[in-house]
């Protein structure tokens, strides 16, 4: 028997996601000016109280920048991009606006910004979701079951997850992030709850 459920959660984080783009004639060029542009980013935010631990990495990476207009490939310089994010508790909602601000300042760009939940919370809805779902497939093989005119043991043979779904819920994409200030977008984040959904397959056996 197959189950499912959705429950609703409300999001503990706010997760900013810098990107850092820099442009060099060689490699070496374009990774120090991106390194003095997180450093200076990095410099700001724990000024702001944050650690080194919470200015996570995404991806970094050097690739040459490809001239085809002549027909041919060739290199005109090198791109340098370091994605980065910083989680932000809603407990401290008050440091969003001046958390984007310092990366902006710095010359970092933002990606986007998403509501998230901890790993905790992420745990505990998953368990919620999973166990819900599993009463859900209990009484759909009660019901046939019962139909059939038998009934089912009280212990499944077996258990089995089709799915559990927890995506991260976007709360500015680039384009907003650009029109408005950092203290402006602080004051626009106001989470909501959202569906978080479970399936699974349960084998019981008949009576």
């Amino acid at each position: 028997s197959s189950g499912s459920a959705t429950i609703k959660a409300v999001p503990d984080l706010v997760v900013v996601y810098f990107n850092i783009q820099t442009t060099g004639t060689n490699s070496s060029d374009a990774s120090d000016k991106n390194s003095k542009i997180y450093d200076e980013m990095k410099d700001s935010l724990i000024d702001l109280g944050f650690n080194e631990n919470d200015i996570q990495t995404e991806s970094l990476s050097v690739y040459p920048d490809y001239d085809w207009q002549s027909g041919t490939q060739r290199i005109k310089g090198y791109i340098a991009t370091h994605s980065v994010k910083i989680e932000i508790l809603f407990d401290n909602k008050d440091k969003i606006g001046e958390t984007i601000d310092a990366g902006i300042n710095a010359g970092a760009g933002i990606s986007y910004i998403n509501y998230e939940l901890t790993e905790e919370n992420q745990n505990k809805y998953k368990v919620e979701a999973l166990a819900k779902a599993t009463e859900d497939a209990r009484t759909k093989a009660e019901a046939i079951a019962w139909g059939a005119g038998q009934s089912i043991a009280r212990k499944p043979v077996s258990i089995s997850t089709s799915d559990f779904s927890y995506v991260p819920w976007m709360a500015f994409a680039q384009s907003d992030v650009a029109k408005s200030s950092g203290a402006e977008i602080e004051t626009k984040i106001t989470p909501s709850e959202q569906e978080i959904s479970a399936s699974v397959t349960a084998v019981f056996r008949i009576k």
